[in-house]
């Protein structure tokens, strides 16, 4: 639970002790120093309890001490992104935070004199090389940069930063760049604060641009990736019609391939320079700390920033839009339509008005969308959100067509919605109904210290002040229906963007090309003086503690066949429930199809309109999740409902009544989806192509009705198969302040169980294909990439063998700092995205794989998978690495604390697979005992020599299939063979 501190102002010296505390002090000798001060501010009513300081360089620190976990989640902001990059150099503030993981002239540097004489020489070539036009000239400064940054990366440790990230037990280490900010995380053990902020003050004083060639390749193959992105394009699109004068239209985040292809070293080290100072940053930290230490631990490592004004960015002023634009986008995947209209920024009253009627058009139960649209099935999926930004705002409306329905009709239901919002025709009830929502979210998210800190930073990054942020609430709750009405009729007018997303060829800038790359050289078994200090430096140790299933969780009978898997929520008011059945989609065709009907459908007391509005009135929220071997029916909301909730679902379960309109849309729904899916390359890639490689032709992927046994489908047949779902043994897992006899006795009274119970299925109808040769599967899809997954299958899975492919997935491809990301993205720039991890499967008597990813240029195609099979086949050793991948284990391990639900599914988990204990316990034992020869060992018996099925989905004209034949038969697929319909 937090804390509740008391503010600095209430806990001052009184003035006339101060005076005798001063006579005293000057009648000692020798004098004390007086302790130096940290003022902050707190605000009334702010549940998590938020000092604000603010240093004396300028830095601002927030602060919200929460002790469930001994971590600490931690970001640090710089309210400079994307819309202060330079016109003629956009992309700039992007590629700046890549820069910012390479480190300094002590972070990963050997010897920074010899070093920096040769940066200085690629500094001054890339100035060269993007004033010169002439493609013989630039190959050869190229070629000049190529031979240097060899010579320069000689004195380096590459990815130093994320080893020792990974080294204190640091997860989540990531940054991100939007329109406004620059965000560096981190989520640390809190034992390890002291050496975090040591890294961090130093990655902050002074990035050194090394490795600039490599990770210029990786900008280019994010932003091809981005070319093959349709929702990026509708993305883009819509905001260059909102914004024709304000940056946050005319460039883009990662910035204009001509840009890119030109870089300056220069202009990035200028922008570092210009906006990456204390006074325009944020350190924003959640989690198990003293805030009075914590303050002074801070400014001792930061004050070594200097401050220095900040540019003023003046926004441009944007006309009016005074009647509607229509932009058309063309891309591979499936038609879609956005409409968006512009606002004022977040500090303005726009925001607060916004904020309720998008909550009142879309909340997924009981919006205008959510009934008119969705559960009446007019569209094939709607809904709305909010973009809130300082300058501006943005609420856009979204929308996907049924089979034979034009975008024009998608737009037109969406835009009727719009005028409902105008005429007032939305139930009174639903204002406050709304605010309750808003509450609720509002608790989910400050469960987390990551939910935590992102408020601080949303706050710093818009120039909100806390106490604003802090009681959005309450100025909710003054805002009328009335005024709601006259703001929609104000500000929704013919004044909106509407981006047609077609489905067809795109026309997009053209791809960046291959430049050659001498692969640099990995320095893996050294370390830069400054972190072999830092790693030396000791720490208190934190014991790690694991879970007891039968004293943390309490089993109880809800009758001799559904048990109560039970915890208390001791922290506040929300409630989690799941109904879990151990049967799904595998040994039912129709079990996913009838739980969707049910989201249509009524009772024999409520229309099915009525029922979502019941559900959205008490606060709580019913989803189905389906999956091979189980489904879940979750229920969740406020505590003091979750009875009524309760019953509700349960009168849905049993007296569900038929609608034939509703099953007739949802047939022809369903054949839309199908066909969308095939135009999705994720769909194809990740889940039919993946499930072909494991299983062949016949998968639970193509375990679907056919087009002619969906035709078929009845509503009697539905209904009986979710009557059939409630006649198998089950449990129920709840998590919420109720007790555990309350629960059970609400349980008991609100259905009439059968007298005995089906037993669960335990065959599994789908067994894996043994890889008896290496095989290659193509799939032709219209992209500017390719994306490679290769499959090896191995033993079943093994509790026994879980500590040592633990260690080795840390080791090898897990990790920035892993073996993988090292070699073929940091020394030979062949993929924005790469991984190999050894995964275990996600029940017992199933086979462990070896899956390995990498996106990459289609032209590159060759080298990265002659990279990917060299490092199955012959595995770099690196002292260095191994300790960095031991001590991350070990530190993760014993600073992570399950709680909530993590404890429940946990169990799941360990039941699913076969073993009676919390795992990570037998991990943590033998972690510490691994040896370097035994990662070689498993690599050696796990990955060498084996054979393989590689899945590849890019453009066949673009494909170097002769390469391909070298890695097994090449087959190509058709849509129709990986999806079965």
């Amino acid at each position: 639970m937090p804390e509740n501190f008391q503010a600095f102002m209430n806990s001052r010296i009184p003035i006339f002790a101060i005076g005798i505390l001063f006579l005293h002090l000057i009648s000692c000798k020798p004098m004390i120093k007086e302790e130096k001060q940290y003022p902050y501010t707190t605000t009334q009513g702010d549940s998590l309890h938020t000092r604000i300081y603010t240093l004396k360089n300028g830095l601002t620190v927030f602060m919200s001490p929460y002790r469930d976990e001994p971590r600490i989640y931690t970001s640090i902001a710089v309210r400079a992104g994307s819309k202060n990059d330079p016109a003629e150099t956009t992309g700039l503030a992007h590629y700046l935070e890549h820069m910012l993981f390479k480190g300094t002239d002590a972070i990963g540097s050997l010897d920074y004199e010899k070093e920096r004489t040769e940066l200085d020489k690629i500094t001054e070539l890339y100035e060269e090389y993007r004033s010169t036009s002439d493609l013989d000239k630039r190959a050869a400064i190229y070629r000049d940069i190529d031979s240097i940054s060899n010579v320069a990366a000689s004195f380096t440790v590459p990815n130093e930063y994320d080893k020792l990230l990974n080294s204190i037990g640091a997860q989540g280490t990531n940054a991100y760049t939007w329109v406004e900010q620059t965000v560096y995380v981190n989520d640390i053990p809190s034992n390890k604060f002291d050496q975090w902020l040591t890294i961090e003050a130093e990655r902050f004083r002074n990035p050194v641009m090394r490795l600039f060639h490599t990770e210029l390749e990786t900008v280019y193959e994010e932003k091809n990736m981005t070319m093959d992105s349709d929702s990026r394009k509708i993305w883009e699109n819509l905001f260059a019609g909102l914004f024709k004068k304000h940056t946050y239209g005319t460039q883009t985040t990662i910035g204009k391939a001509e840009h890119l292809k030109n870089p300056s070293i220069k202009n990035v080290i200028d922008y570092y320079r210009t906006y990456y100072v204390p006074n325009n940053m944020a350190l924003c930290i959640a989690g198990d700390f003293d805030p009075d230490e914590t303050i002074k631990l801070i400014d001792r490592k930061f004050s070594v920033l200097q401050p220095k004004e900040i540019p003023h960015f003046t926004p441009a002023v944007e006309e009016e839009i005074k009647k509607p634009t229509v932009i058309k986008a063309k891309g591979p995947e499936a038609e879609e339509l956005v409409i968006g209209y512009r606002f004022n920024g977040i500090n303005s009253s726009d925001a607060d008005y916004l904020t309720l009627l998008d909550k009142i058009l879309y909340n997924q139960t009981a919006g205008l969308i959510d009934l008119n649209l969705n559960q009446q099935q007019k569209v094939l999926d709607a809904g709305s959100m909010l973009v809130m930004m300082k300058d501006y705002s943005a609420h856009i409306l979204s929308g996907k067509p049924r089979e034979e329905q034009s975008l024009d009709q998608v737009r037109a239901l969406l835009l009727e919605q719009i005028e409902l919002l105008k005429e007032g025709k939305f139930p009174d009830w639903m204002l406050e109904a709304a605010i309750n929502d808003l509450k609720l979210e509002q608790l989910k998210l400050y469960e987390s210290n990551r939910g935590r800190v992102e408020a601080y930073v949303d706050a710093f990054i818009w120039g909100m002040p806390w106490p604003e942020h802090v009681s959005q609430i309450e100025r909710l709750e003054k805002i009328t229906k009335a005024d709601l009405v006259a703001f929609a009729t104000k500000h929704y007018r013919d004044n909106y963007v509407t981006v047609y997303k077609e489905h067809g060829k795109a026309k997009s800038e053209k791809k960046i090309q291959k430049p050659p790359i001498t692969p640099l050289k990995v320095n893996r078994d050294t370390s830069s003086p400054f972190a072999e200090k830092l790693l030396a430096e000791k720490s208190a140790k934190t014991e790690p503690v694991f879970l007891d299933y039968r004293k943390d969780i309490t089993f109880e009978d809800v009758n001799p066949s559904i048990k109560l898997h039970y915890l208390q929520n001791l922290e506040n008011e929300l409630f989690s429930l799941y109904y879990v059945f151990d049967v799904g989609k595998n040994h039912s065709r129709k079990i996913n199809l009838a739980l969707d009907y049910l989201s249509y459908l009524g009772t024999s007391t409520l229309t099915p309109r009525a029922f979502s509005q019941e559900l959205y009135k008490i606060g709580a929220s019913f989803t189905a999740f389906t999956a091979d071997n189980y489904v879940y029916l979750k229920l969740s909301g406020l505590g003091k409902n979750a009875p009524a909730a309760i019953r509700l679902l349960e009168t849905l379960l049993v007296d569900a009544k038929p609608d034939e309109e509703a099953l007739e849309n949802l047939k022809a729904g369903e054949l839309k989806e199908r066909a969308d899916d095939k135009l999705s390359k994720k769909k194809i890639l990740f889940e039919a192509m993946t499930n072909y490689g494991k299983y062949g032709s016949t998968s639970p992927f193509t375990n679907v009705l056919s087009d002619e046994e969906l035709g078929k489908v009845t509503s009697t047949e539905l209904l009986s198969e979710l009557h059939d779902l409630l006649q198998y043994q089950h449990r129920v897992l709840y998590y919420g302040p109720a007790k555990a006899q309350e629960v059970l006795a609400e349980l008991r009274s609100v259905r009439h169980y059968p007298a005995s119970f089906k037993t669960p299925p335990v065959s599994d109808p789908y067994p894996e294909l043994e890889q008896q040769d290496n095989q290659v599967y193509v799939v032709d899809y219209d992209m500017t990439q390719a994306e490679v997954i290769m499959l090896t299958r191995d033993e079943l899975y093994d509790p026994l063998q879980v500590p040592l492919a633990t260690f080795f997935n840390e080791y090898y491809g897990g990790g920035m700092s892993s073996v993988v990301f090292q070699e073929l993205r940091e020394a030979k720039a062949l993929a924005y995205s790469v991984f190999s991890v050894y995964r275990a499967p996600k029940q017992k008597e199933k086979h462990n794989y070896m899956v390995s990813y990498i996106g990459t240029q289609a032209d590159k195609l060759p080298e990265a998978l002659e990279g990917i099979s060299h490092l199955m086949n012959d595995l770099p050793k690196s002292p260095e690495l191994f300790a960095s991948a031991q001590n991350g284990i070990l530190q993760k391990i014993s600073t992570e604390r399950l709680t909530r639900t993590e404890v429940l599914f946990n169990y799941e988990d360990a039941v699913r697979m076969g073993h009676s204990h919390d795992i990570r316990k037998d991990i943590y034992r033998e972690a510490a005992t691994i040896t370097l020869k035994d990662i070689e060992a498993f690599h050696k018996k796990h990955l060498r020599n084996k054979n393989h099925v590689m899945l590849v989905l890019g453009k066949k004209g673009n494909l170097d299939m002769a390469t391909l034949q070298k890695y097994g038969t090449v087959k190509e697929l058709k849509l129709k063979d990986i999806f079965g319909y």
